[in-house]
């Protein structure tokens, strides 16, 4: 028989949910706002203990109420936070297996998507979505057969937060760890997010794919012409990852595109660079839109220099793509001071490295530049005339192999 306690305790729940049952969205927000303040942090054992047994009761009440306001934003953060209550104790799996039951998942994710959703409230949902996908890999299963990767990938790209798109990376990496069913729509869905236009968002993006890539352990060329276009972004931070991220994908398939491509960019085609419009200053048009070109032009000698200085083996690779002629003609961009400095750069390590190399690079330069350049390669655009400049520009190098390495000179 219960205890007199214990009927009080019941007493007052059944109270609690008459109050809830008939209130208005004021008095629900009230209680709403009670709740998280007594009960955040408990664990399941506890919320039972002050729900008297039965506090799935109150959580079925709740996500009903969110279920059916939530594309109206009634008190739509303040609901989240309850259910995060409940999914976040520990000891959940109870509560879990009643939020899944009744449509949690797709929910969250239509709240993701939803234009008239606030930005913190996303950040609630996806808070959630991470809970879920934490506790297991059919949770993560689940997530992403209600086309969940789709709706965090697009919440990712289009949020105007720091704090929403990390919370979005958050989860789709969760998603790509232990589920082997789905880690390749992960992968998928992250390689079509790269051509996204914030620069945050991009930043995370490349992030995330340096972790799914080593947990796919394949590549797909898809990847290719979208990462190779993050070299063009003004944003050093963005610049960096694509570079880490070509780094890392030179171990599989698609490194011969990528080398490819990374040479390439060194000898921009013309009418990349020019594309003058009327009523404009050609001038002015003319450095508008080259920038980008240029950019990418100075970060892709960067990341043939790393790449070359990382293994030998690349960087034969890179010299039989003619790397040493597309570099000088880097180098004679007087029109991008970094493009020239980091094209100088790469080139010195396969100077310094190969005689064959060095042999082709003097007679291009000529004996003063050479000099020159072998003795402050870094420095060297500030003290090339225009003359030399163009010597470099219509280089004839043409190097596709090295025999002989200096390491091997007795």
């Amino acid at each position: 028989m219960s205890t007199s306690k214990e009927q009080a305790a019941i007493s007052k729940i059944m109270s609690f949910l008459q109050e809830w049952d008939h209130g208005n969205k004021i008095v629900r927000s009230r209680m709403l706002n009670a709740f998280l303040t007594q009960n955040t942090g408990k664990t399941c054992p506890e919320l039972e203990v002050e729900f008297a047994q039965v506090a799935s009761l109150f959580l079925a009440r709740l996500t009903a109420w969110m279920r059916l306001t939530y594309m109206f934003g009634t008190c739509l953060g303040l609901q989240l936070k309850a259910v995060g209550v409940f999914l976040s104790a520990s000891s959940n799996h109870r509560y879990l297996i009643e939020f899944l039951e009744v449509g949690g998942v797709l929910t969250l994710l239509e709240i993701l998507g939803q234009n008239q959703t606030k930005e913190e409230d996303r950040t609630e949902a996806l808070s959630l979505l991470q809970i879920i996908s934490n506790a297991g890999r059919k949770y993560k299963e689940l997530i992403c057969e209600s086309h969940g990767v789709r709706a965090i990938a697009e919440c990712l790209a289009k949020s105007k937060t720091e704090e929403t798109q990390e919370a979005a990376q958050a989860v789709l990496e969760s998603l790509a760890h232990g589920n082997p069913k789905y880690q390749n729509q992960v992968y998928r869905g992250l390689i079509a997010l790269l051509p996204c236009t914030s620069p945050k968002a991009q930043q995370l993006v490349l992030q995330t794919l340096r972790i799914v890539q080593a947990i796919v352990k394949s590549s797909h060329p898809s990847i290719v012409e979208p990462l190779l276009n993050m070299l063009r972004s003004l944003h050093l931070e963005v610049q960096h990852e694509a570079i880490e991220l070509i780094i890392d994908l030179c171990q599989y398939k698609v490194r011969p595109l990528l080398l490819r491509g990374l040479v390439a960019l060194q000898k921009p085609a013309k009418e990349r660079v020019q594309k003058h419009k009327i009523l404009e200053d050609p001038e002015m048009t003319k450095m508008t839109e080259s920038l980008p070109v240029f950019v990418q032009q100075a970060a892709a000698a960067k990341a043939v220099r790393l790449l070359a200085q990382g293994s030998q083996e690349l960087s034969r690779e890179l010299l039989s793509l003619r790397v040493v002629h597309n570099l000088l003609y880097t180098m004679g961009n007087q029109e991008h001071a970094d493009a020239q400095r980091q094209a100088s750069l790469a080139l010195e390590h396969f100077v310094r490295t190969y005689l064959i190399v060095e042999e082709h690079v003097r007679r291009a330069m000529g004996t003063d530049l050479f000099t020159a350049f072998m003795l402050t390669a870094e420095t060297l655009y500030m003290k090339m005339d225009e003359i030399q400049a163009d010597i470099l520009l219509s280089n004839k190098v043409n190097i596709s192999e090295a025999s002989e390495h200096r390491n091997s000179e007795s």
